[in-house]
């Protein structure tokens, strides 16, 4: 469909979608996603608007405001808006973008991971790549084909995955987060002693601070993400070998019996043995 819109080149077009009631249960699912030019002295200023917007800019600039945030989108750039908030965006000299609103049950979450350190605008290394996935849902409208919602959810899912692996994070080891490194470490030697003093200087962090900031990242405590691993072990144990529960005590890290025992009935609710008979 051809825009009515002021200030948008008559060459720009969209498309509506309804999803299915399956797409709105379980994916990323399109509503509006279009191709447009955008004329010198566009502006938009909306309260709401209920769902989420990802658009590429193709070339040009625009200056966009949501909330508190305030920033310039460039050629290259993605923005990543939550729309059900009041938000508006303009062009003072003219630009061209792809861009789809979209929902689904997980929109909200992956909006607030991908957003916290950067704001609504997000770069990308491989923009071509996140870019493709954008253009190809507008060209599933475009040229009229069937709609095909798990396909399109997958295009979504991935660029919105690729801004998470891009999201800048506030402490970092090279390209993984000190939680994902801290615990990728915990899961490789659970069955050590493990002190959280000695992870915290691992990761250069006093031991407040990490513990800080692996709860922040991941739910739990370094010391619950322990208990945790050693105890999935434990259930593998007693589920896929012969050996006695002393022995699954001390494999898995625990210090003796009656801990792991204490600790198993904790977090399953029965004891080791009742577990392995069930």
């Amino acid at each position: 469909m051809k825009s009515c819109e002021a200030k948008i080149d008559p060459h720009s077009d969209y498309y509506v979608y309804t999803p299915s009631l399956i797409a709105r249960q379980l994916f990323f699912y399109p509503l509006e996603c279009g191709h447009f030019i955008y004329e010198p002295g566009y502006a938009l200023n909306r309260e709401t608007f209920d769902s989420f917007l990802l658009m590429y800019m193709e070339r040009g600039s625009m200056n966009v405001k949501s909330g508190e945030f305030l920033g310039k989108l460039l050629t290259g750039q993605f923005l990543f808006l939550d729309c059900y908030q009041p938000h508006s965006y303009s062009a003072a000299e003219g630009c061209e973008c792809f861009w789809c609103h979209f929902d689904g049950a997980l929109a909200r979450g992956y909006y607030g991971i991908a957003t916290q350190h950067t704001g609504s605008i997000l770069t990308v290394r491989d923009s071509y790549s996140a870019r493709e996935k954008l253009k190809a849902i507008y060209d599933i409208f475009h040229k009229g084909a069937p709609v095909r919602e798990p396909l399109v959810s997958k295009y979504l899912s991935d660029l919105l995955t690729a801004f998470l692996l891009d999201a800048p994070q506030k402490e970092t080891f090279g390209q993984a987060s000190i939680s994902e490194t801290a615990a990728a470490y915990i899961r490789e030697h659970f069955a050590k002693d493990l002190p959280i003093g000695d992870l915290a200087m691992r990761a250069g962090l006093s031991t407040w601070h990490f513990i800080r900031v692996f709860k922040q990242e991941t739910g739990l405590t370094p010391h619950q993400y322990l208990v945790n691993t050693r105890i999935a072990a434990a259930k593998y144990l007693l589920k896929n070998s012969p050996l006695p529960t002393k022995n699954i005590c001390f494999e898995t890290g625990f210090s003796c019996e009656s801990v792991f025992c204490s600790a198993f009935k904790k977090h399953e609710g029965m004891t080791p043995g009742e577990y392995r008979n069930s």
